[in-house]
C-alpha cells in the first residue's frame, strides 16, 4: 500500500508497559516516521493467543503520521515491538481540519 504525505494516517498497537511504548514512539519520532504519540495506560485487553484466552494489563500506543509513511512506521514499530508477534494496526484516515492534514504532511526526522 502506499499513500501521500497529504493524508493522514494512525497505527495502533498494544504494549507490556510504558516503558517500551514510550522507546519505541521516541524511535519513530527521531526517526521521522511520525508526528506523535499517544500512550493509554491502565487498558484491559481480553484476548485469545496460540489457542488460549488470557487477559494482561497493557498500554496502548496511538501513533499519528501520514500515508506515505504508514508502511514503514507499521514496520519499525512491529520490529523494535518487545512482543515476537504484536498486533500492530495502520490505517489512513477519510477526514482531518487542515491544521492536522498539514502538520503531519510536515513530518521530519528530529
Amino acid at each position: 500500500m502506499s499513500g501521500d504525505s497529504q493524508t493522514p494516517a494512525l497505527a495502533w498497537c498494544p504494549f507490556p508497559d510504558e516503558q517500551s511504548a514510550l522507546s519505541v514512539v521516541d524511535a519513530l519520532l527521531d526517526e521521522g516516521l511520525a508526528a506523535c504519540g499517544n500512550l493509554l495506560p491502565g487498558m484491559t485487553s481480553v484476548f485469545v493467543w496460540n489457542g488460549a484466552r488470557d487477559t494482561a494489563c497493557e498500554f496502548g500506543l496511538l501513533v499519528k503520521t501520514n500515508a506515505a509513511l504508514l508502511d514503514r512506521a507499521v514496520a519499525r514499530l512491529a520490529e523494535l515491538h518487545p512482543y515476537d508477534e504484536p498486533a500492530v494496526l495502520g490505517w489512513r484516515c477519510d477526514a482531518a481540519p487542515p491544521g492536522t492534514v498539514s502538520w503531519l504532511a510536515g513530518i521530519a526526522p528530529l
